[in-house]
Formats: C-alpha cells, sequence, structure tokens
C-alpha cells in the first residue's frame, strides 16, 4: 500500500448540496477594515483573481483589528461593491450574524431577520449567497432557527444557510428541524489549524462529511503565529519549515496546505490585507502532503507521538 499519494486537494469545492463552486483558499474579512478604499478595491479584486472567490464577513467584523466598531467592515466591503459593481458578479458573498455585544448570542427569530436585513443594507447588495449563524445561542430553539432562515430564503435574501463555531449535536439538532423546510446546512465553519487541532477530533468534520457539509476552517494560521512562528511549539515549527523548504514554500503555505489535505475537502479561509501574501497562500493548493507529512504535522503539534 503506498504512503506517498499527494493528500492536498485544490482543486474548486461544491458548496453543499448546491452548485456554488468556490476556490479551496477564501477570502476573509476579519481585518478588512476600510482605510483605504482604492486599495481595499484593489485587494478584492487579487483575491478573486487568484481563485479566492468566496468572500467571508460578519457583522460583528470591525470591533477589533483597527475596526471603526460593529458593522464596519461589511460597510467598508459594501463601499467596494457600489464603485465596484462589477466585483459582486465575481464572488459568492457570504456573511454571519448572531452575535451581539453584551449579550453575547442572539438566534432569536426576529433578530436574524432584522440583523440579515440590516447587513445587506451595509453590503449593498439585495442577497447573500450565503448566511452562516455566527455563533450557537443554546436559548434558541433550533426549530425556531430553522423557520427564521426558511423565512429568509423565501424572501430571496439569502441563497444558502450554514453555521460557524457550532458543535456536531448542534449541527444535527438544526438540520433535523431545516429538512422540514427542505433545506440543508451549506456551511460549518469552525477553527482549524495545524496548531489548533480540536474539529479533527471532536466530530465537526465527521459530521460534515456524514451530512454533506462543506467546512470553512477560520484562523488556518492560527491569526498568523504558523506563519511567524511565535508560540508555537518548536517542534512544529521545525516541521512547517522542513516540509516548507521541501516544497520551495513557507512554512506558511505548508499550514495552509495541511488544511485543505483533510478529505472533508475544508476551505481554508485566509484574512491578510497583503496581495503579496494572498498570492504566497494560493500556492497551498500545489503543495504536496502525503500521509506521513500531515501525521507528522498532528504529532509535532501534540508534542507526543500517535498512538
Amino acid at each position: 500500500m503506498t504512503t506517498d499519494a499527494n493528500l492536498v486537494d485544490g482543486n474548486e469545492r461544491v458548496l453543499g448540496s448546491t452548485d456554488v463552486r468556490v476556490g479551496a483558499v477564501s477570502f476573509g474579512c476579519w481585518r478588512f477594515t476600510g482605510t483605504d478604499e482604492a486599495g481595499d478595491a484593489a485587494l478584492i479584486e487579487h483575491a478573486l483573481d487568484l481563485g479566492m472567490n468566496l468572500v467571508d464577513t460578519a457583522d460583528v467584523y470591525g470591533l477589533d483589528w483597527g475596526g471603526s466598531g460593529f458593522g464596519a467592515n461589511e460597510t467598508a466591503l459594501g463601499d467596494v461593491l457600489r464603485r465596484h459593481p462589477s466585483l459582486r458578479d465575481r464572488m459568492v458573498l457570504a456573511t454571519k450574524v448572531g452575535i451581539v455585544p453584551g449579550v453575547p448570542y442572539v438566534s432569536d427569530p426576529a433578530y436574524l431577520v432584522t440583523a440579515t436585513e440590516a447587513s445587506l443594507r451595509r453590503l449593498g447588495t439585495d442577497y447573500v449567497d450565503l448566511l452562516q449563524i455566527h455563533r450557537p445561542d443554546p436559548f434558541t430553539h433550533p426549530a425556531t432557527v430553522a423557520e427564521a432562515l426558511a423565512r429568509l430564503v423565501e424572501r430571496g435574501l439569502v441563497r444558502a444557510v450554514g453555521v460557524s463555531n457550532h458543535s456536531p449535536s448542534q449541527v444535527r439538532a438544526l438540520s433535523t428541524h431545516l429538512a422540514l423546510h427542505r433545506m440543508s446546512l451549506t456551511t460549518n465553519q469552525p477553527e482549524l489549524s495545524a496548531l489548533r487541532l480540536n474539529a479533527l477530533r471532536d466530530g465537526t468534520l465527521d459530521m460534515c462529511m456524514e451530512l454533506g457539509i462543506t467546512p470553512l476552517a477560520w484562523s488556518p494560521l492560527s491569526g498568523g503565529r504558523l506563519a511567524t512562528g511565535h508560540n508555537v511549539p518548536k517542534a512544529l515549527n521545525a516541521t512547517l519549515r522542513r516540509l516548507g523548504a521541501r516544497e520551495g514554500v513557507s512554512p506558511a503555505v505548508i499550514a495552509v496546505a495541511f488544511v485543505l489535505a483533510h478529505p472533508a475537502r475544508i476551505v481554508a479561509v485566509v484574512g491578510s490585507q497583503n496581495p503579496q501574501r494572498l498570492t504566497e497562500l494560493a500556492a497551498a493548493t500545489n503543495v504536496h502532503l502525503d500521509r506521513v507529512d500531515v501525521y507528522a504535522i498532528i504529532q509535532a503539534s501534540d508534542g507526543t507521538p500517535l498512538p
């Protein structure tokens, strides 16, 4: 039995049960704070040119990373799309709702509807291709969440629905109630990186493969730590550097390729605001990692051998 087959799948992904195709690497707007409209437009166009056609944002983005407040990053992206409407036609636009500072989580149906309407106004668009519940609200019944999502789809405000940071049991509960509306979850967006392996082990990715849900991995570079090497186990840094030297790429590219190697056909969401860095990370789709490589990364991350 061969063990040197390449596990990295750099091809496009199909989102859930839809016919929407997206690149294996996507552009995230957590740090997209709108300080320079011309530069912002150029950055979005560059990401699209690289095949990063899924553009992921959220209404709460803007409360950190130099943003000016709740909704600021959606507004910044909306400013770009209003001035350059052709870019909207090239992207699969995704946003998230359900976090309210000071609460913090709200999936009450009335709020989900008004929050989505507010996001559309900020983004300057009639609909989003994907709406995700940003964080689970355990004090809202999944049946009522499903009803709200179905209403948004029926109104044409949302094309597909997903979740973010939901456990397997929360995914299953919401999926069961969505099925009553002849709907299904398209995505689940967990944190996943060579440094944060929980989704690999807690059933999140298994549930995605069982139900045909596309995982969108946020922070595949662990907030940049896997690019800089700061606060990363020495063994993991050494492994990423070794594999990067072999493949002729940076350790950051190896870290993104590691996420793309999983059979759930994950989309890696990268958030660099540097065009050159985006070009660099896009090369992850062409990296070769075999089973020996990915398990070497896992063992270096854990600091212990696998049994």
